[in-house]
């Protein structure tokens, strides 16, 4: 949904009047606000950093006099007090992409995921019946506009479909720009909350991620178009990528990462084919430094997640690089980055939107590394353990990258596959592998 500003001739100070009056008798307590959810509601909420934390803590409060009350939202950040054991009765959780809050919630039967590729959910919300849209938004400008700030993603859509919108107004949340605005008479209710946004912080870069990150660079060509996942081993080889000229960025989440790259001039969006000068983006997730470099910069341009991840889109990018870290990966090329084993507790993510659209993108690649090992165990395995959710398939897969090398997996056989990845494994697992793919026949 795009919104028009329509300049009106005639004095500012009238309309100013006007937009104030409105914006004083919509607001209220958090309290007020949240008194009109009822049982059954189906409520919708944004993503990471924008969660209205003052609305879903005033929501908790009510618990004794609610109860089937359903919350949509991915990525939480904290574990609100709804989220906590002996609330199930009174709200379920349904995650789109889960995060470590709400793992044990969802293992233990008190919180539900909801599958699909991220550029869908837009249209899965015009199909829900969306009762409550809350949301959190930058400062009300003159023209009677509030911004959505770090997170676009679904909440334009939810925001558009639902039957009564509340919107928490916060100076902490950056005003950006692009699709990113909502005006004052959609608001059925205003809450004021100077609460700072949640942070993530930068991954603490290690040898390996270096190592990994070096191999990373090698494959990322001056010009490309880059997009990071959000896993911590992706963010921290991307800090290699510091040497590059003339890096664009097209991503779905945006973090410090990119901060770094644009300030050490490797970012510069000036050989864009599309979008060219912009950081096209439709979430942020990071810390402070990283919302206040987003607030009123015109280098970045907000985008509902439909656009942003539709493979078609990405793919429109010339030399598109999709970056992303995996959990396990085995002989075959299938990657499993959510639950390993039969522990249903995420969603797939970002990765197969940027995986496709990369793949299907001019001299475009894609990218996904992992740590050869955790805790002395291989994390590039001979099958995947039984009920295992293959993430990527293994038709999806073009580069993988540990700190022992690069392997190329698109356009090869199973044969070619499996001697690939065995030779990228750490040195003491390269034997079983090796064993597992000629019982296997992968290899004589």
């Amino acid at each position: 949904m795009i919104f028009l500003v329509w300049f009106k001739a005639g004095p500012l100070f009238e309309d100013s009047d006007k937009l104030r009056n409105a914006y004083n008798e919509k607001l209220v307590s958090p309290l007020e606000a949240v008194s009109i959810i009822k049982s059954g509601d189906n409520i919708i909420v944004p993503p990471g950093a924008a969660e209205p934390e003052v609305l879903m803590d005033a929501l908790a409060d009510r618990k004794n006099d609610l109860k089937d009350v359903r919350i949509h939202q991915m990525l939480p950040l904290r574990e609100a007090t709804y989220l906590k054991p002996g609330m199930e009765r009174q709200f379920r959780h349904v995650s789109w992409l889960t995060s470590s809050v709400v793992k044990r919630g969802v293992k233990e039967g008190r919180a539900g995921v909801m599958p699909g590729y991220l550029y869908e959910y837009p249209k899965f919300i015009q199909e829900l019946d969306v009762d409550v849209f809350m949301g959190m938004v930058s400062p009300m400008d003159e023209h009677g506009y509030f911004s959505f700030g770090v997170s676009v993603d679904y909440t334009i859509a939810a925001a558009g479909c639902a039957k009564k919108v509340i919107l928490v107004v916060n100076p902490n949340m950056p005003r950006t720009m692009g699709y990113s605005y909502i005006h004052i008479s959609q608001a059925d209710m205003l809450v004021e909350d100077n609460t700072p946004l949640l942070e993530i912080q930068k991954p603490v870069t290690t040898k390996t991620d270096l190592t990994i990150g070096d191999y990373v660079c090698e494959l990322v060509d001056d010009g490309s178009t880059i997009q990071l996942g959000l896993g911590f081993i992706a963010n921290a080889a991307a800090q290699c990528l510091g040497v590059k000229k003339g890096l664009g960025v097209h991503s779905h989440f945006i973090t410090d990462t990119i901060v770094d790259l644009v300030e050490c001039g490797a970012i510069t969006n000036r050989r864009k084919n599309i979008h060219a000068g912009k950081i096209i983006c439709s979430s942020a997730v990071g810390t402070k430094r990283l919302y206040r470099f987003m607030h009123n910069n015109p280098l970045f341009e907000m985008h509902a997640v439909s656009y942003t991840n539709n493979p078609m889109n990405i793919a429109k990018n010339e030399k598109m690089v999709a970056i992303n870290s995996v959990d396990e990966i085995d002989l075959l090329g299938q990657c499993a980055s959510e639950p390993i084993g039969p522990k249903l507790y995420s969603g797939t993510g970002e990765q197969v939107d940027f995986a496709r659209g990369a793949m299907n993108s001019s001299e475009g690649k894609s990218i996904v590394v992992l740590h050869s090992t955790h805790k002395g165990r291989s994390k590039i395995v001979p099958m995947l353990e039984s009920g295992s959710v293959v993430s990527l398939s293994r038709n999806d897969v073009d580069y993988v990258v540990t700190e022992y090398g690069i392997a190329k997996l698109r356009g090869k056989t199973y044969r070619q596959r499996a001697e690939a990845l065995t030779a990228i494994a750490h040195p003491d697992h390269r034997d079983g592998l090796t064993e597992a793919a000629k019982k296997f026949g992968l290899t004589r």
